[in-house]
C-alpha cells in the first residue's frame, strides 16, 4: 500500500464546524439526545462555546525541545490556533515532506508564528526520537519560535492521535513504523473548528487556512493581489505536478545553486539538473535515495553533508512518475535558460 494518503479537496476545503472528519463519532451527540437531556454537564459547556475543550483532548504532558514541560490541552492549544503534525524523525518518506512544507507555511507566516499561530510537530517514537534528536531535527528544518517539536510517552500520543482521527491500528502504524501515514491537522480550539490537511497542499493554501481562515479572516500576507493580475488557468503536466507537490517543498529551479543554502532551503537548486547528473543516476536517486544513502554512494552522501544532514525522502516514485518528473525539469530548465546574446559586431 502506498505511505501517501491522499486526502480530497473537497473534505480539506470545507470548514466543518462539528470536526466530523476529524474526531471520532462517540464525540458527537444527535438532535434526539440532546433534547431528551435536560441538562449538559458544567465540564461539557467550554467558555468559548467550543465543544472540542478539555473535556475533549487528554491534557497529557509532552516535553519541548528545551526541557519544558507543557500540558497538551492548557498550555499548547487553548484558545490557540495551531498546526500539528505527527512525525519520526528516522522516517525517509512522508515525514520529511509534510516537515518542509511547515517551514514553507513558517516563512509565508512571518512573526505571527508564536504570537497568533502555534506549529507542533509531535513524534510518535519517543523511544528513539529523545530531547536531543528532535532537537537536531528542528534544527535541520531551521524551525523558528513559535514551533515546537515535542515527545511524550507513547500511550498518551497514541490517544491524542485518536483523537485527531488520525490514528488506524488496522494499518500497522505502530507495528511498523514503515508504515506512518501523513499526519497534519490544523484548527482553532476556540472555535471548534479542524481540518484534515495533506502534506501536499501548496503553502500558500495552507498558510491561509491556518492564517486567515481559523483565524478569523486575518490575512496572511500584505501584498495586495489583483484578480486581473491573476494567473491564467492551465493544465498542469504530471511532472509539473509531482515537483510542485513532492519537490517544492525544498527544491527551487532557477533559484541559484551557490544562495541555495544562504536561502535556508532544505535542497539544491534543480536547474540544469538532468544535465550535471548521470542520468542513471538521477533516475535511481528519485526511485530510492534511502538505499543509495545507505550503501554510502558518494554523491548521496556528499548531498547529505552539504544540506545540515538532511537526507532526501523517498517520494515513491515509480518508472513513469520518474520519466515525467525529469522532463518537466528539463523543460523547465531550457524555459528558464538565459537568452543567448548575439556577439557584438566589430
Amino acid at each position: 500500500m502506498s505511505k501517501f494518503r491522499w486526502i480530497p479537496l473537497a473534505i480539506i476545503v470545507v470548514l466543518v464546524l462539528s470536526v466530523g472528519t476529524a474526531f471520532s463519532h462517540s464525540a458527537h451527540k444527535n438532535d434526539s439526545q440532546k433534547k431528551s437531556t435536560p441538562s449538559r454537564p458544567a465540564a461539557a459547556i467550554q467558555s468559548s462555546g467550543s465543544p472540542w475543550g478539555a473535556n475533549y483532548f487528554p491534557n497529557v504532558e509532552l516535553t519541548a525541545t528545551d526541557g519544558r514541560k507543557l500540558r497538551f490541552f492548557d498550555d499548547l492549544i487553548k484558545d490557540k490556533v495551531v498546526m500539528i503534525n505527527f512525525i519520526y524523525t528516522s522516517c525517509v518518506d512522508s515525514c520529511p515532506l509534510e516537515t518542509a512544507r511547515l517551514l514553507q507555511v513558517q516563512k509565508l507566516l512571518g512573526d505571527r508564528v508564536g504570537k497568533d499561530i502555534f506549529l507542533y510537530s509531535i513524534t510518535i517514537d519517543p523511544d528513539h526520537d529523545t530531547i536531543e534528536v528532535l532537537a537536531a531535527y528542528a534544527k535541520q528544518f531551521h524551525a523558528g519560535p513559535g514551533w515546537l517539536f515535542l515527545r511524550g510517552s507513547e500511550p498518551d500520543v497514541t490517544q491524542l492521535r485518536k483523537k485527531f482521527g488520525i490514528y488506524e491500528a488496522d494499518q500497522g502504524v505502530d507495528q511498523n513504523l514503515e508504515d506512518h501515514i501523513i499526519s497534519l491537522v490544523i484548527g482553532n480550539q476556540k472555535t471548534g473548528q479542524w481540518i484534515k490537511a495533506s502534506a501536499f497542499d501548496p503553502p500558500q493554501l495552507l498558510a491561509t487556512k491556518v492564517g486567515s481562515w481559523l483565524s478569523n479572516w486575518k490575512i496572511a500576507s500584505k501584498v495586495k493581489r489583483d484578480y486581473d493580475k491573476a494567473p491564467k488557468l492551465r493544465n498542469l503536466s504530471r511532472g509539473e505536478s509531482l515537483f510542485r507537490t513532492r519537490c517544492s517543498a525544498c527544491h527551487t529551479i532557477g533559484g541559484g545553486e551557490a544562495s541555495d543554502i544562504a536561502r535556508g532551503d532544505l535542497g539544491p537548486d534543480l536547474f540544469g539538473v538532468a544535465a550535471k547528473r548521470d542520468r542513471a543516476w538521477l533516475i535511481r536517486f528519485l526511485a530510492e535515495p534511502d538505499k543509495m544513502i545507505e550503501e554510502k554512494d558518494p554523491l548521496a552522501l556528499s548531498l547529505v553533508q552539504q544540506y545540515n544532514g538532511l537526507k532526501m525522502p523517498n517520494l515513491r516514485l515509480n518508472e513513469i512518475d520518474i520519466a515525467e518528473l525529469i522532463k518537466f525539469l528539463v523543460e523547465e530548465s531550457a524555459r528558464l535558460a538565459p537568452t543567448p546574446q548575439p556577439p557584438e559586431k566589430k
